[in-house]
């Protein structure tokens, strides 16, 4: 299938484009408020050529824009709006538009098609895309489109969507070029020419033999410099990276990015071509994974548009809101437990957030690191005593060394050595806990094969509130009082 042709925009230019159509929709919108106060003959003739001509000019802009750059602008528009340019895009550029979207907006373009629409869509999109975009079809939609496919396009779609979502076989692309190993480079630049555009991120030809199996890729860089009598195998790659489908797309990013890859070959279990892995997915792999992650320390559980219903958002934020609110509510039993002393040594409701906050600072930090390193790879479950023994010592060394200016500030401030020593033995003991609840919560998490960001942050930081609350105060009360 061939690409669009229109070129991305720089992020600025992108800005710019938002800002030219909500400009036109507000344009838009007072004429037609105009329109409609006048009282004039053939009033709603004028008022249907004013309506069309303002829709003619955006749908006209639009149709410049690359599928991500409307995309963006999607996002960016209140519901109303969105689905007002949504009606405007070229039914033929539907599909594309919406691989672009995020799930979540998505969803909401998806609400307002009908079947025959959706069908339309999806039937413009090559397998992989499609594998992509079919957990969001309705189910009959996927098989009014898996019906029109030809065998071996149902085939690829058929085992794009067998692939769990973090493996290399669900980012795969079927779009790639293969040539033999017996023939030469002028033949191989005579069969591109036949091609009306190469693949995207085409860097590399692949060799395989009559029964499909991979013999060795051929860089472009390679095809190009080289005698046109020169035979393929005399100069094509038989070391090189290859992938297969079940592998890890994480591992596979990482690979990625430590070799410079733009593509790479991947095969089944007895060396056949499958297809290929392009940097393009990569990217987009790594991005939604991070944006996952980010969501998951806020404990939101999906992602979500940013102009969806109050009920949507609820439902997307209620859950760590509710944990949260019992783990406040904890932290406020725990002052409670203490109120007499407080009231006996007002300087303790000063200093006791400052326990609290360094501890959930440095406990975030701590988990920060740990869930980058295992999603990296590079952490294992049998490294858990050497983490925790290195980030007992890191807090143990902050806790004496701020904790030690802390309390020295506190014994100026209050002319009090004992509330000062508190102060410093609550810091160091806090941030002791937080070192230990920050390696002990992602590592335990993915022992259990749970996602270690998800949450990390709001349980860490109930952690070192109770925790910091408890010790602070429950030390002041023994020594002080």
């Amino acid at each position: 299938m061939a690409e669009v042709h229109e070129t991305p925009h720089h992020s600025d230019d992108v800005q710019q484009h938002l800002r030219e159509v909500q400009a036109a929709l507000a344009r838009h919108k007072v004429v037609e408020e105009l329109v409609h106060r006048q009282e004039m003959p053939k009033h709603e003739l004028v008022e249907n050529l004013v309506h069309k001509q303002h829709l003619a000019e955006l749908a006209t802009r639009l149709d410049k824009l690359h599928p991500a750059d409307i995309a963006y602008i999607l996002e960016a528009l209140p519901l109303d709006e969105r689905l007002e340019v949504w009606d405007l895009v070229k039914a033929e550029r539907d599909g594309e538009i919406l691989l672009e979207v995020s799930d979540a907006v998505r969803e909401s373009l998806i609400e307002t098609m009908d079947q025959a629409e959706l069908v339309a869509a999806a039937e413009q999109l090559d397998a992989d895309e499609l594998a992509d975009l079919a957990p969001d079809l309705p189910k009959q939609v996927m098989e009014d489109v898996y019906l029109g496919l030809d065998a071996e396009a149902r085939e690829q779609l058929r085992a794009a969507m067998s692939y769990p979502e973090d493996s290399v076989g669900a980012l795969m692309d079927f779009d790639m070029v293969t040539v033999r190993e017996d023939v030469s480079l002028e033949a191989v630049l005579r069969y591109l020419r036949r091609f009306d555009e190469l693949p995207d991120h085409t860097d590399l030809l692949f060799v395989i033999d009559r029964k499909e199996r991979l013999r060795g890729v051929l860089p472009v860089g390679r095809l190009l410099i080289n005698d046109p009598d020169v035979v393929v195998s005399d100069i094509m790659l038989t070391e090189h990276l290859t992938l297969e489908p079940g592998d890890s797309a994480d591992e596979a990013a990482m690979a990625f990015e430590r070799y410079d890859l733009v593509s790479a070959p991947v095969v089944d279990s007895h060396h056949r071509l499958l297809g290929r892995l392009t940097v393009a997915s990569v990217l987009d792999f790594v991005r939604e994974s991070s944006e996952a992650e980010l969501l998951g320390q806020a404990g939101l559980k999906e992602e979500e548009d940013i102009f969806a219903p109050i009920v949507d958002s609820v439902k997307n934020r209620w859950r760590w809101l509710a944990i949260n609110l019992v783990t406040a509510f904890i932290a406020s039993r725990v002052i409670g437990a203490f109120e007499g002393s407080i009231q006996k040594l007002v300087a303790l409701a000063a200093l006791m957030p400052i326990v609290a906050g360094i501890g959930g600072n440095s406990g975030n930090q701590t988990i920060t690191m740990i869930v980058r390193a295992i999603a990296m790879g590079q952490v294992a479950a049998e490294h858990g005593k050497r983490l925790f023994r290195k980030e007992i010592g890191v807090a143990l060394f902050n806790g004496i060394v701020w904790g030690g200016l802390l309390g020295l500030a506190a014994i100026l401030l209050y002319r009090d050595i004992k509330l000062g020593m508190v102060l410093t033995a609550a810091m160091t003991l806090n941030l002791l806990l937080a070192a230990f609840m920050g390696v002990a919560i992602p590592m335990t998490l993915m022992r259990f094969g749970k996602d270690p960001a998800v949450g990390s942050s709001v349980l860490i930081t109930a952690v070192t509130d109770s925790g910091g609350f408890l010790i602070f105060l429950g030390l002041a009360t023994l020594i002080l009082l």
